[in-house]
């Protein structure tokens, strides 16, 4: 193995359930209405694909643009006092960092991944930080993973994966990598994809030494 690559929303950061609360509230805002299963099939898309999908299956009556900028600015006032950063996630992100390469590859835009390294001061140790905006699909496609190992440099059936929810394993394993899944209790991904990671984490914490490393 040559590098870790990680999800940020569920897997570091304790987001998923509030970027469900802030989609609700614009959705219900602006004249759409949730349906059954739309918290899941959100899960992993880019903000444009999610902020299409709030339009054109769900009514709301904005453009995808100001549909996306409600949204991210909901969640800029959420993180203002800081990330939601789970607890054990900055510690098991440095310890791998001293044996690996690591990126973040995530469907939050840029800026809320950016808050997330400064809130941990993670910065310097995380070499590519990229969100899936920055790509042509987002997840259950490759797309972010691929190019997360691309610009690491390094072949992405050499990488490992950490993720949580359906459409990220998914993606990850698309990508051709091996997937270490840290299920995410509120929205618990598909039994059939989980089957098909390496290796089931209690929680991120874990994550080392399920990497084979020393824990301190």
């Amino acid at each position: 193995m040559d590098a870790v690559v990680f999800d940020l929303d569920g897997v570091l950061v304790d987001s998923e359930r509030t970027w469900d609360e802030v989609r609700r509230a614009v959705v219900a805002e602006h004249g759409g209405t949730w349906q059954d299963g739309t918290t899941r099939a959100l899960q992993g898309m880019s903000t444009p694909e999610w902020a299409r999908h709030l339009v054109d299956e769900l009514g709301v009556r904005l453009t995808a643009d100001e549909v996306a900028k409600a949204v991210v600015d909901g969640m800029r006032q959420r993180y203002a006092e800081g990330p939601p950063v789970i607890a054990g996630g900055p510690e098991a992100v440095r310890a791998v960092g001293e044996r690996y390469p690591m990126a973040i590859a995530s469907s939050s835009p840029p800026v809320l991944i950016q808050a997330f390294l400064e809130a941990t001061e993670l910065t310097g140790l995380v070499r590519v930080a990229l969100s899936s905006e920055q790509v042509d699909a987002g997840k259950p496609a490759p797309d972010v993973y691929l190019e997360a190992a691309r610009r690491l440099g390094v072949d992405a059936a050499e990488c490992a994966a950490v993720e949580d929810t359906t459409n990220g394993l998914k993606s990850a394993l698309a990508a051709g990598m091996r997937v270490l899944a840290v299920p995410n209790p509120h929205f618990p991904p598909d039994p059939a994809v989980l089957a098909r990671v390496s290796a089931v984490l209690r929680d991120i914490g874990d994550l080392p030494r399920a990497l084979g490393l020393a824990v301190r």
